[in-house]
């Protein structure tokens, strides 16, 4: 696609044979339905110089590789597998969201106006009379060897193999910056770059968690909002205009919902009533360590501040934070048990089982450690930004909010168990449910160092519950939910890693955080490896999906399961991160 006049140029494959599907128009890298094709991404450089995949469907499998030198794009199809009687490569050409623009169909090609500029669509195969009932201006040629496309200047074979070859070795030359980590900066780079889209409600580029997930909200973008987050600080690491892209579109969601909503999507959709995880001023405050860009700060301070108040507002029963859901409509989870699990990210967390939901407050009765702990990081987050702004009534303000809600999450500390633990606010009892959300003390700086120390040594480094060859699963191995291995029952997230291990820079505790972050990059290589995939989550045997399991339960290719490795760049101090809020 040519961006922003919005020309594109589309690839399909028509089988000239009896099969179970006759055209292939679109395919997807992360379905959550079977679908007829397999995708396997290769590179895919940010700015879109050069890419490459591998696509399989009914008995053809090819190598698609697009690049550009700045005089127009290239492409080259080279067929691996052929059937007996070889496809058809079908090239589309037609302008997106009723841009001004016109295509031809031409002797030579097609002819595309986009605005005042004029482009050729041409193939190095010679064309075939084949009219299909497609609503664009299309070229058919037979697919029976290697095929290359000109969008622009029209190219040779030759000169389209030249072109692909030289921007591949110029986009390996920036893999090879990153030493020891080059394979681990490939996958989060893969992750960012091939989920990344140009959306014209927004008139630019963000990257949602994946492609299907746009196509599940009508085609349209979609943000998922503390993933959004935690994207744009992976980005951070050397794409600083996706980084404030995700930041700054997830932070605008707060003008029209008054707070950060679950979503936001294309349409005007979101989720009115419920929130989600607060990271955004973490992510915010990192970005600003990495870049300095005091801007940032000017242009989302007073946004995360209102999210900020919104909370306590919203969500505070008797001094504590408790996950909740307004009687908001029209969203169906509205003022329900769901719509507060959901807000609090984790959708089926066994830490909310038979936790009634209260519609007169709008919470679930439970004082929720995790989100206390988010909630007064954030309050610190802010407090640093205000400072820098040179705002000291509201730093002042964030100061003793932080103050009072951490003296409260003292109380959910149990010396006997040496955890911080849940407590319902109903009867006052606490939890025995445990999950890596009950470490995020240690994130706010709220535990001592004798709390952090009991936590990491009896509870996180616990094989019984925690600890183990792959980590960390999203409820203890001894939980009765932990062999469903569904979704946040028992699965392994990356978030909660990353978040684990934000909280650990924070104490002196170097092994276990040398070890969480050892093993989280090792797992996300091995399903690289493996299969290609960057999953949304993994199963605890170490894979995103077993063979036969429902595609709902992982998505194969979403940009958070790349955190499993950018915790290495911190780790190595490749990023800068906020400094250590710990007593």
């Amino acid at each position: 696609m040519l961006l922003p006049q919005g020309l594109a140029v589309n690839i399909g494959v028509k089988s000239n044979g009896i099969t179970g599907h006759r055209f292939l128009q679109e395919a997807y890298l992360s379905p959550k339905e079977p679908r007829s094709e397999t995708v396997v991404a290769g590179y895919h450089a940010y700015d879109g110089r050069y890419t490459e995949c591998t696509v399989t469907w009914e008995g053809t499998q090819f190598r698609v590789e697009s690049a550009h030198d700045g005089t127009g794009l290239v492409v080259l199809i080279t067929p691996l597998k052929l059937p007996a009687r070889p496809p058809s490569l079908i090239v589309e050409a037609g302008m997106l969201w009723n841009r001004p623009g016109s295509v031809s169909a031409q002797k030579n090609g097609l002819l595309a106006q986009a605005g005042t500029h004029r482009f050729l669509v041409q193939s190095t195969a010679p064309t075939l009379a084949e009219a299909l009932p497609l609503t664009g201006k299309h070229l058919s040629v037979l697919f029976d060897k290697v095929i290359g496309l000109s969008v622009g200047t029209p190219r040779s074979l030759d000169d389209i193999r030249r072109i692909v070859r030289q921007e591949r070795l110029a986009f390996e030359k920036t893999l090879a910056r990153h030493g020891t980590l080059t394979e681990t900066y490939l996958v989060q780079q893969s992750a960012l770059a091939w989920n990344m889209i140009y959306d014209p409600d927004l008139r630019g580029v963000v990257a949602p968690v994946s492609r299907f997930w746009n196509t599940f909200f009508g085609g349209q973008y979609v943000l998922f909002d503390w993933d959004t987050y935690l994207s744009a600080y992976m980005a951070g690491l050397d794409n600083r205009p996706l980084a404030y892209a995700n930041a700054v579109e997830a932070t605008k969601g707060i003008d029209r919902f008054g707070m950060v909503p679950n979503y936001v999507a294309g349409g005007g959709l979101g989720s009115p009533d419920r929130s989600q995880p607060p990271v955004g001023s973490l992510m915010i405050l990192a970005l600003y360590h990495q870049y300095h860009d005091r801007w940032l700060l000017e242009l989302t301070f007073d946004r995360l501040l209102r999210w900020n108040r919104w909370w306590p507002t919203h969500r505070d029963t008797g001094g504590l934070l408790c996950w909740g859901s307004d009687n908001v409509p029209p969203d169906g989870a509205a003022h329900s048990w769901q719509g507060a699990a959901y807000e609090s990210g984790l959708d089926n967390s066994p830490m909310y089982d038979g936790v009634p939901f209260n519609p007169k407050t709008n919470q679930l009765q439970l004082a929720d450690v995790g989100l206390n702990s988010l909630y007064i990081a954030d309050c610190k987050a802010l407090a640093e930004l205000a400072q820098v702004l040179d705002r000291p009534g509201e730093a002042t303000e964030l100061k003793q909010r932080a103050d009072s809600y951490s003296k409260a999450l003292q109380t959910l500390w149990q010396e006997e168990k040496g955890i911080f633990l849940n407590r319902r606010t109903d009867t006052g009892q606490f939890s025995d449910r445990l999950s890596p959300t009950l470490f995020y003390p240690m994130l706010a700086g709220v535990a001592t160092p004798e709390q952090a120390r009991r936590m990491v040594t009896e509870h996180l480094l616990n094989p019984a519950e925690f600890w183990g060859e792959w980590v960390l699963p999203s409820v203890a191995r001894n939980d009765p939910a932990f062999s469903e291995q569904n979704y946040w029952r028992g699965r392994i997230w990356a978030p909660l890693n990353f978040l684990v291990y934000m909280g650990l820079r924070n104490y002196d505790l170097p092994e276990a955080r040398k070890q969480l972050v050892e093993k989280s990059n090792q797992l996300l290589l091995k399903n690289w490896r493996e299969s290609r995939s960057v999953p949304e989550n993994f199963h605890a045997s170490g894979v995103g999906r077993l063979p036969n399991e429902a595609l709902n339960r992982s998505d194969s290719f979403y940009h958070w399961g790349a955190l499993m490795g950018f915790m290495s760049f911190l780790e190595q101090g490749k990023v800068e991160s906020p400094k250590k809020t710990a007593p």
